[in-house]
């Protein structure tokens, strides 16, 4: 079977192999998996604790966190089960038209699925609805298939961070034109 996209009610229904996938905005119920599905990756992919989204205080209430009109974060669901997630948020102490794609994260058992680039096209539609004329995204050197899906999605290296995500650890820096 083909795979099919459907969007509703800022759901996105994704059939793929007759397995029901969707992407959906966080509830609050789905605070704990998140975490632990985002941890679960980063010590997956040897990255470090400290200086990336392992240690933010906000990993634990991402639900709370994006609770704000020009951000939102969505999950990625095979059935019931949480594997997947990213979100857009204005970037802190930046510009108030550069958002950040933020914490996007996928169990191994989901990748090579095309499923990243559905869920950046959610995020990046997300984002261009609420005005952001860029995007920006900080990863780790070692995040390659992460960055060659960036640099698919329309993204550019560029030399310096821009705002201030905490994310010390992050070395590679990226940004899209929205507009």
């Amino acid at each position: 079977m083909e795979d099919q996209l459907l969007f509703k009610n800022n759901h996105v229904q994704l059939k793929q192999n007759m397995t029901d996938i969707s992407i959906r905005p966080i509830e609050q119920k789905d605070n704990a998996k998140v975490a632990e599905m985002i941890r679960y990756v980063l010590i997956e992919q040897g990255a470090p604790k400290v200086g990336t989204a392992y240690e933010d205080k906000a990993l634990d209430q991402l639900f709370e966190t994006y609770q704000n009109d020009r951000a939102e974060y969505f999950v990625l669901l095979e059935g019931d089960e949480i594997l997947g997630s990213a979100g857009i948020a204005p970037l802190e102490n930046g510009e108030s038209t550069i958002c950040e794609l933020q914490k996007m994260y996928f169990h191994p058992q989901v990748r090579g699925r095309g499923l990243g680039q559905q869920m950046m096209q959610v995020c990046l539609n997300f984002a261009k609805e609420h005005q952001y004329n860029e995007c920006y995204i900080e990863t780790l050197p070692t995040m390659e298939p992460a960055q060659k899906l960036y640099k698919k999605s329309g993204f550019d290296y560029i030399e310096e961070r821009l705002g201030d995500t905490g994310h010390y650890s992050c070395t590679v820096f990226m940004k899209k034109k929205l507009v």
